[in-house]
């Protein structure tokens, strides 16, 4: 009998300890998840001997998984996009890289279109129907290191839920 009582506790014990050790591994797994799952860019075909250059400035502005596209004849739309769960101090280092690398940013794509935390700059794939054309004193206003990601995404929400009425280009 005395057996069965050590048996018990030894096994109340190992199920305390795998416990703790996935709850442990667990808050591990979530605060090593990263703040930008992906960057997209297309930059002008004058980019391309560049690529390794400006992977390594894109990784030293904290975004890691960057994937280029080249432009085969000129300038690439002057736009950008972003999911809700990109970190403002993340947004504006992307908006800083588009300023840099495609001549401005013009156009702001809703972040409904995007995965949480995705970011795509000077992308084709979009049309007149969800592109929300914005002035330098808007982009400065995003660009703002004082806003929270919280109030960076509120910005960025309002400045992309008006109705838009197509220009008629499609």
């Amino acid at each position: 009998m005395r057996m069965c009582r050590w048996q018990s506790f030894i096994g109340l014990a190992l199920i305390t300890l795998v416990g703790t050790i996935t709850s442990v591994a667990a808050v591990d797994e979530k605060s090593s998840v990263q703040a930008v799952s992906r960057v997209e860019v297309v930059l002008a075909n004058h980019y391309r001997t560049r690529e390794a250059e400006i992977k390594q400035e894109f990784s030293q502005a904290g975004l890691l998984n960057v994937h280029f596209q080249f432009a085969r004849m000129g300038q690439p739309p002057q736009n950008i996009g972003m999911g809700r769960d990109v970190p403002a101090e993340k947004a504006r280092e992307a908006i800083r890289l588009a300023l840099k690398y495609n001549l401005g940013v013009g156009i702001l794509l809703p972040d409904r279109l995007f995965p949480p935390r995705f970011i795509t700059i000077a992308s084709s794939n979009y049309d007149d129907t969800v592109e929300y054309p914005i002035n330098q004193d808007t982009l400065l206003k995003l660009q703002n290191p004082d806003l929270s990601t919280e109030a960076f995404h509120r910005l960025y929400r309002d400045l992309t839920s008006a109705v838009i009425h197509p220009k008629g280009r499609y």
